[in-house]
């Protein structure tokens, strides 16, 4: 997400921090490189020249070229006008006070919209809501079955009705039913065209009189740049929305959708999907964003990924174990797993604040991890909790049960090892010298 617009700021302001003291030309180079670097991620160029336009305002200043360190200075203002941009503050859904609260997704086909109701479906289930999501794309039986098959995923009840013809009348019956069951939010998954036509926006604008939606959702795919924008601007002047869920975030490195949607619009990104997985859909930060693209890492994202995965209590009996130095092999295999349920390894280490450039052409192998769990789980029970009971011959029948070879076993023994030693070392304190974190892999 943003990595060519990251790279290329960083390249910029690389120079302005080896300055000592900035003039207003120094300014307006780096200025200039900028509004480059954004308009060739795909920024809407209105956009970009207001950007460039607060921004130098603010940076020509004297307390910013006579300060002790204006390079930092400037990126602090660009900073700020990043989060300005992308809206500031988090905008979440808004709940209605007599429930259901009924949210409308609406969009093009293709834009991930059924998807996206199922994942949004699911965050709300997370927190204690009683969703139902309804499947009013009568147009386009698929979509129908994709929704029904995902909600028996999420464990979520679908509305639908064979007999139904009219997505007005459905949606309206929908509504009525999650009355009687007591459903507190009510997820309208809209038919979408592959463009926007005068059927479609008729039939939108009718199921929104109807149902009288608390919230009317555009999902957008982030890999279209200034075309989802453009779309965006078209439903929002035909039918009026409310926010926007920028879908395929995590494969579009530009981010130039993301940057302009919410100026040209004037409404604010609610959430982002980061994957194709269920689970894999956040709200959407503006300051957390601004630190990403700015390669100032995004802790907190970090930590509420660590809080989805990892058990409070399960935590604290692994704290145990570390302090009691009974760390086993299963424990071992239990955290990678959890890991693995996080996201890719080289998402989570780029949220770590100067960590980002450094992993940026590391990849992690998934099938490492696979590796590693086949060869633990190849051991028996008594071997995945004393290591010392593995000679010769069981990391032979080890290695020949997982699929790998006797090295391979013995490198992670050795890695298990460092960890162990790592662990020791940190129950007692670092020391001088600290200590360094293992390298997992083959």
């Amino acid at each position: 997400m943003f990595e060519s617009l990251s790279d290329k700021l960083d390249s910029i302001f690389k120079k302005l921090k080896g300055r000592g003291l900035l003039k207003e030309e120094d300014v307006d180079v780096a200025l200039k490189e900028v509004r480059l670097a954004l308009l060739e991620a795909d920024v809407n160029f209105k956009v970009v020249k207001d950007f460039i336009q607060n921004v130098r305002e603010r940076a020509v200043g004297k307390e910013v070229l006579e300060s002790l360190s204006p390079g930092q200075q400037v990126i602090k203002i660009v900073h700020d006008e990043l989060c300005e941009l992308l809206g500031a503050t988090n905008q979440r859904i808004q709940l209605s006070p007599n429930p259901p609260t009924i949210i409308m997704m609406v969009g093009l086909q293709g834009s991930g919209k059924t998807t996206t109701s199922s994942k949004l479906a699911r965050f709300f289930k997370k927190e204690g809501r009683r969703p139902m999501l309804v499947a009013a794309d009568l147009k386009r039986p698929a979509a129908i079955d994709q929704l029904i098959t995902l909600g028996k995923q999420i464990d979520i009840p679908v509305f639908y009705s064979k007999e139904i013809q009219d997505p007005v009348v459905l949606c309206e019956s929908a509504v009525r039913q999650a009355r009687l069951e007591g459903r507190d939010i009510v997820i309208i998954d809209t038919a979408g065209r592959l463009h926007i036509d005068e059927e479609l926006m008729n039939e939108l604008l009718s199921i929104k009189t109807k149902v009288n939606p608390k919230e009317v959702l555009l999902v957008a795919d982030a890999m279209t740049g200034q075309d989802a924008v453009n779309m965006a601007k078209s439903f929002n002047e035909q039918i009026g929305i409310d926010g926007i869920i920028l879908t395929k975030m995590d494969g579009d490195a530009r981010g130039g959708a993301a940057l302009s949607i919410r100026n040209v619009t004037g409404r604010p990104i609610k959430f982002i999907g980061t994957g194709e997985k269920i689970d894999m859909i956040e709200p959407f930060y503006p300051d957390r964003i601004a630190n990403r693209i700015l390669g100032m890492g995004d802790v907190l994202s970090l930590i509420e990924q660590a809080q989805k995965s990892f058990d409070q209590k399960e935590a604290e009996k692994l704290h145990k174990r570390i302090m009691e130095e009974s760390f086993t092999f299963e424990d071992l295999r239990d955290q990678l797993k959890k890991l693995r349920s996080m996201g890719p390894l080289e998402n989570l280490i780029s949220m770590i604040p100067g960590m980002g450039k450094a992993v940026k052409d590391i990849k992690v192998e998934e099938k490492e991890f696979v590796k590693i769990e086949a060869i633990i789980n190849s051991m028996t029970k008594a071997e995945r909790n004393n290591h010392n009971i593995i000679n010769g011959s069981r990391r032979k029948r080890i290695a020949m049960g997982s699929g790998t070879t006797v090295t391979d076993v013995n490198r992670l023994i050795k890695q298990y090892l460092e960890m162990k030693k790592m662990m020791k070392m940190f129950k007692g304190g670092m020391g001088k010298k600290g200590f360094k974190l293992p390298k997992f892999g083959f």
